[in-house]
């Protein structure tokens, strides 16, 4: 009967379970490192980065999804050389928490950074804020819209002057109208009288 544990060495089971642990190593101390600089955004740290920083946040991830990589490439490997040897239980409990330990790293390597990507967009959105302001204070200037928006109201007030004057001419109108009704009124009560009475007509001089 063939040994089990035989077969798994001459597969390379346990090299390839020293490659993979020592792969876990390094993603524990990169994400570590990773997820120190994801709290300096989260804790209120949005700053512009500078050039260096930016290279060296990016070189960070680039290694860390690189070893991910290549420890999923060995948990597949670990996974063909148990298939092929008639593995034991122990082998695949192992197996298995190898693959825990991948997925607890893959999705904790997700989170912060989605994480720093968002704080970065809110860093660099408050810092375009920060320059428009920045630029108008300089320039003493005002922006388009806000020269829009006083235009329209400046046109606004004129139009709104403009009816008022209209209204209070239209109103002193109807009151001579009114008042040339009444005087030419009188003129004609005046007439019949001094067409009935000469006297009057000769005091009127008419």
């Amino acid at each position: 009967m063939t040994d089990p544990n035989l077969d798994l060495q001459e597969s390379g089971w346990e090299e390839l379970r020293k490659d993979a642990r020592k792969i876990e190593g390094d993603l524990d101390v990169k994400l570590s490192s990773y997820a120190k600089l994801g709290a300096r955004f989260t804790q209120g740290d949005t700053g512009s980065p500078t050039l260096g920083s930016s290279r060296s946040w990016k070189s960070m991830e680039i290694e860390i999804q690189s070893l991910l990589e290549k420890l999923l490439d060995i948990n597949d490997a670990m996974s063909r050389c148990a298939a092929s040897a008639a593995p034991t239980t122990s082998v695949t409990q192992k197996l298995a928490r190898h693959r825990d330990i991948l997925h607890e790293f893959t999705q904790e390597f997700r989170r912060i950074k989605g994480n720093i990507s968002s704080m970065r967009e809110q860093a660099e959105l408050l810092s375009s804020v920060r320059d428009d302001i920045s630029e108008f204070k300089a320039s003493g200037g005002m922006s388009p819209r806000m020269q829009l928006l006083r235009e329209r109201a400046a046109i606004h007030g004129n139009i709104a002057h403009i009816d008022d004057v209209i209204n209070q001419a239209q109103t002193t109108r109807a009151v001579l109208g009114s008042q040339r009704a009444l005087f030419g009124d009188v003129q004609g009560k005046v007439k019949v009288l001094s067409d009935k009475f000469p006297v009057i007509r000769g005091l009127l001089g008419t």
